[in-house]
């Protein structure tokens, strides 16, 4: 680990503004203590106080104060010697993500005890600034964890709410744009972690649920196949008959036929 520079608790007017388009020739790890909007690839994110923020050698380094705010950071410009890379980027954290910090001062105190070591001729400094940095690097990889732990909660609560709602009414038309729509997500967004909590796609849950709502019906009502079909949702009653051949192994003439018998037995 090669420290370049660094930097504590420096403050910067509203017209705080870095452009370094082939980036500052290191890493560097940004800690803010105030919000800051960064551009990655062309697009402006914006990104709240207390997080932690790295930029890897040669990318572009964009990044100012919210408008009409100061800007406030402790930084560290930095290089990675043999396999350091691989060992502390395992610890959680990537390259220009932003990560949510729990105990900014703590990590605000790494950073100063590294720019203090930087500054000294002590003979344990190199070891003492590894030590330091790992430290960092762990728990803002612990707090990107935790962070991403209750996100995948909170989602895993709404898209149970949506399916639910499939299962209890599968009759319902329905779109993966309309379905993301209503729990505000992107429609890629919302396919991979519908797919990633249930295993299932939207569209394969939705037609499980119209096969078992049809399959009720055909046991408990004498209405036909076609106006089943309709009533679970299907404006086809040929792609009904498909879908619910492959679901359950048999048409629903068949399926009703052998309900039917196993009730008299």
């Amino acid at each position: 680990m090669k420290i370049i520079n660094a930097g504590f608790n420096h403050t910067h007017d509203s017209d705080f503004n870095i452009d370094r388009p082939d980036g500052s020739g290191d890493n560097l790890l940004i800690l803010l203590r105030s919000g800051a909007v960064f551009n990655i690839d062309g697009r402006d994110i914006r990104v709240p106080e207390n997080s932690l923020f790295v930029y890897p050698a040669g990318r572009p380094q964009r990044y100012r104060c919210i408008d009409h705010c100061t800007f406030s950071n402790d930084w560290i410009h930095f290089l990675f010697e043999n396999d350091e890379e691989k060992e502390f980027f395992g610890l959680g954290l990537e390259y220009e993500k932003p990560v949510p910090v729990n105990d900014i001062n703590f990590l605000s105190f790494c950073v100063k005890k590294i720019t203090t070591e930087f500054c000294s001729e002590n003979p344990n400094r190199d070891q003492t600034i590894y030590h330091l940095m790992f430290l960092i690097f762990s728990k803002a990889g612990e707090y990107r964890a935790k962070k991403s732990e209750e996100n995948r909660e909170n989602y895993y609560e709404i898209l149970s709410t949506v399916r639910n709602r499939i299962y209890s009414k599968p009759y319902e038309q329905r779109t993966v744009d309309g379905t993301a729509h209503e729990v505000r997500m992107s429609a890629s967004g919302f396919q991979h972690l519908y797919r990633k909590c249930f295993g299932v796609t939207l569209f394969q849950d939705i037609i499980k649920a119209r096969v078992e709502y049809a399959c009720m019906l055909l046991e408990t009502t004498s209405l036909s196949a076609v106006e089943i079909s309709q009533m679970s949702g299907y404006n086809h009653y040929a792609h009904f008959v498909r879908q619910f051949k492959k679901m359950t192994g048999t048409s629903p003439s068949e399926y009703r036929k052998t309900r039917s018998i196993r009730a008299a037995d």
